[in-house]
Parts: structure tokens; sequence; C-alpha cells
């Protein structure tokens, strides 16, 4: 019998002072039973980072041939395309060829530093790729505070995060994010 998603709902509150964005997002999120609260929480901050009325989860981990996010226009053609983690190139060239733009999100741990070392040349020469990377501590700060529902108040100003998480069990926390481009093109 296959493990079922555990289901998460998210009520977001953003306020994008760089990009002039200030909206309210209900998101209901499927974590995969492969998946972490670590990369569960990465997800929510590249939907963070990328907010938009047609940006939406996918199936991710349950279906291959798909990103973890992805903003589609009204024609359904895909404008961006994001990744979590350390993919393949073969994914990285059909993320590229498929979107207008594709952005690649990891916590800038050993295996993502290993992974950056070997592809830095070749993923700069893609013109319409940009790998953002979260400080590693923040992983665990951020895990911890995972609930069943959530309420996250963000605000973004000059390519810093201020997330502030309230939650039953512990009440409210702020943390700070500030991620780091390591290629954009």
């Amino acid at each position: 019998m296959a493990l079922k998603a555990t289901i998460f709902k998210v009520q977001l509150s953003i306020s994008d002072m760089d990009r002039n964005y200030y909206a309210e997002h209900d998101l209901t999120i499927a974590r995969h039973p492969s998946e972490n609260n670590e990369r569960m929480m990465l997800r929510i901050l590249a939907f963070i980072f990328n907010a938009n009325e047609s940006l939406a989860f996918t199936k991710g981990l349950s279906d291959v041939d798909v990103p973890d996010l992805w903003q589609k226009n009204l024609h359904d053609e895909i404008e961006h395309w994001i990744e979590l983690g350390q993919p393949s190139a073969t994914r990285i060239k059909k993320g590229c060829n498929q979107a207008k733009q594709m952005t690649i999100y990891s916590y800038a741990d050993g295996p993502f530093n290993q992974w950056w070392q070997k592809e830095e040349n070749q993923l700069r020469l893609k013109s319409n790729l940009t790998v953002t990377t979260i400080a590693p501590e923040l992983a665990e700060q951020l895990t911890n505070l995972v609930d069943r529902q959530m309420h996250l108040q963000c605000t973004l100003s000059e390519g810093q995060l201020w997330l502030t998480i309230t939650s039953q069990a512990d009440g409210e926390e702020t943390i700070e994010v500030t991620p780091q481009t390591l290629s954009r093109n």
C-alpha cells in the first residue's frame, strides 16, 4: 500500500516592496512521503520569492516531468520553471528550453557546493537560468516551525525576506532570509 501525502495549509501574506506585489495566498501543500520538512519549506520560500497570481505548485516529486513550481500564462505556456536542489543537466536543459525563465533554489550545503563546483561553468552559459541559494543554517530554523496549519507574514525589501511564522504551538517567530544569487543571466 502506497503512503499518502501529508497536507499542510498555509495562509501567506506577502508584501514585496521590491516588485510592488502585495497579496494574500491560501496554499494547500501536499508533502510527498519522501519529502522532508526542509525541502517543503524551501518550496514555500521559492513561492514567496516569485509570488504571482499564476504561480503554482506542481505534483513535484510525484511527477518527474514537471518542476516543483511553475508559472504559466493564459496560453498554457511556461513563463517560469522553478526547481529545487541540484537538478540533473537533463532537467536544467528541459526547464531552460520549455520556459522563458528557469530558477534553481537550494540550501548552500555541502552537496550543493560540490554540485555547483562541477556544474558552474555550464550553468553560467544558460541565458535564462538563475541559481539562488539559502544559508543552510536556516533549514533547521525553518523546519522547527513547521505546523500543519501555518500563518506566514512575508516582507521583502532590498532582496531580504523577513518571514514571521505564527503557529498555534509556538506563537510567533521572525526569521531573516537573505538569498544569494550565484548565477543570473
